[in-house]
């Protein structure tokens, strides 16, 4: 049985309960993890509240070695998580490869923005004074992390989290905690006892309780809508800060001036990464119908061409999905579509042949229109539905008629195109003509109901630093300002 990381060792929990974590393409079991329950999760806090204070005063070089050292730690580690991962999530294994370089990258770059600087000096207002800025930790944050990316998202927080001087508490997704442990154990483990901290469970019984102890000072969440608004609601009891990223329904407008095979392959890939369980999918395609046929057909050929089979693979371009609760929520969706007039090209179907895991063949769809949950809620699967648009601003007022806005995506050679759409859609991050790329000094994030707060860039290490206004008059000396009043120099009215 596996165990949680709290103050620096290895420890089961005090509810004795464990629970299985199973391989979604193959339906074995992996491991039984501990049921963490409030007494683990206030262990863990405890733990992180006890290591504060050293960790938030130690010199910015040294925590930046550390680090680094995690960084290092993880690519030497790099197979081995990433087969961990692929074991317990479905994600192709090249792809939790790259998964686990972006990871070191993230610790890598937030080391050195960590120490570039901790304020800024503004001008006084008043003679023999000095005013400056101070950035300051929060103290113990709680980053609850989802199962698609259970590394990265995690990383996201973590390392600005530890860079500007906080300690952590982490919960992985109870669908993928076990990447999540070994890297404690191959990566963490050389930090000061108690700065990084792991409870595995439920979010009932171990999120909620990291979420409203009162040693908890920001919680930073990523994951479902429905679940985000109750985490800003407790929260909110314990006036905490929260960061949150929400999902999103994210649109993928094609105009008629781009080379359609390059935005095919664009466009397939922004859809069915992940089978389509990434927060930034591409969930609606709008298409100029000057091109809409041919794009139609050359997006069909292409996902038909895709690959399911094995993770761990070779030759393989999709796995499962995580579990059998989101293969049928897929389905009911589809289904639901296909009543109101959707017509479904390929797929819409589990793949013969495959008598265990929760495999999906990716689906396209066209016919469709926003009278459909399909065009304006999130879906989270392997699905592709297609509307032809006549221009492009059919394509940006339908964009916006969702209430997410995490990321949208615009395929176009055209500048006065390009320029009319990033201005014009409510999304956190904005691609043209390359879906989904992140960059770790450009910040993420999501407007309207995709969350508030932003993660990586200097505005994530902002979003785990309390401001401080220091106001220094180094020379003592009454002000003529104070008591008592001069009321003689006081301004004479009629």
């Amino acid at each position: 049985m596996k165990k949680m990381w709290i103050g620096g060792e290895f420890v089961g929990s005090h509810s004795e309960k464990t629970f299985r974590v199973v391989n979604p393409a193959t339906e074995e079991i992996l491991a039984e993890v501990p049921r963490g329950d409030r007494n683990d999760a206030a262990d863990a806090v405890e733990a992180a509240a006890g290591a504060f204070e050293e960790w938030r005063f130690m010199p910015g070089v040294e925590r930046a070695d550390l680090l680094h050292h995690v960084a290092a730690a993880c690519r030497h580690h790099r197979t081995e998580l990433a087969r961990l991962m692929t074991q317990e999530g479905g994600k192709p294994l090249i792809e939790n490869l790259d998964e686990v370089e972006w990871v070191a990258a993230c610790f890598d770059f937030y080391a050195q923005v960590g120490r570039d600087q901790k304020g800024r000096v503004i001008p006084p207002v008043q003679r023999d004074q000095f005013n400056f800025v101070v950035k300051e930790p929060y103290g113990v944050v709680a980053c609850i992390v989802p199962w698609n990316y259970p590394l990265l998202l995690m990383a996201w927080k973590v390392a600005p989290a530890l860079a500007a001087g906080n300690c952590v508490v982490i919960k992985p997704s109870e669908y993928t905690p076990l990447s999540t442990l070994r890297m404690a154990e191959c990566a963490f483990s050389h930090l000061p006892s108690g700065v990084v901290n792991v409870v595995t469970g439920y979010g009932v019984e171990a999120g909620e309780p990291l979420t409203t102890h009162p040693k908890t000072d920001l919680i930073a969440f990523t994951g479902s809508l429905a679940t985000g608004k109750k985490v800003a609601g407790l929260a909110a009891l314990g006036m905490k800060k929260i960061n949150l990223e929400l999902g999103g329904n994210d649109p993928f407008i094609v105009c008629d001036d781009v080379d359609l095979d390059v935005a095919v392959r664009g466009a397939v890939w922004a859809a069915f990464l992940n089978m389509g369980q990434v927060c930034t999918s591409a969930e609606r395609f709008y298409v100029f119908e000057s091109v809409a046929d041919t794009f139609i057909q050359k997006f069909v050929e292409r996902t038909r061409a895709l690959r399911i089979g094995d993770p761990l693979g070779p030759d393989v371009d999709l796995g499962p999905m995580i579990a059998e609760f989101q293969r049928k929520k897929v389905e009911d969706k589809i289904e639901e579509g296909r009543r109101a007039g959707a017509k479904v090209l390929c797929g819409g179907q589990r793949p013969p042949g495959f008598a265990k895991g929760f495999y999906y063949e990716p689906t396209v769809l066209t016919s469709v229109d926003h009278t459909m949950p399909l065009m304006k809620e999130e879906t989270f699967g392997p699905v592709a539905p297609i509307m032809v648009v006549k221009g492009i601003e059919e394509a940006c007022r339908l964009a916006n008629d969702s209430i997410y806005g995490l990321g949208a995506n615009l395929y176009t050679t055209s500048l006065e195109h390009v320029f009319y759409a990033m201005e014009r859609v409510k999304a956190g991050t904005f691609w043209i003509n390359d879906p989904l790329t992140d960059n770790d000094a450009g910040p993420f994030g999501g407007m309207r109901a995709s969350g508030f707060g932003r993660e990586l860039g200097s505005e994530g290490l902002e979003a785990f630093r309390d401001t401080k206004h220091v106001h220094l008059d180094y020379k003592l000396s009454s002000k003529p300002y104070w008591f008592p009043y001069d009321w003689s120099k006081a301004r004479k009215t009629e």
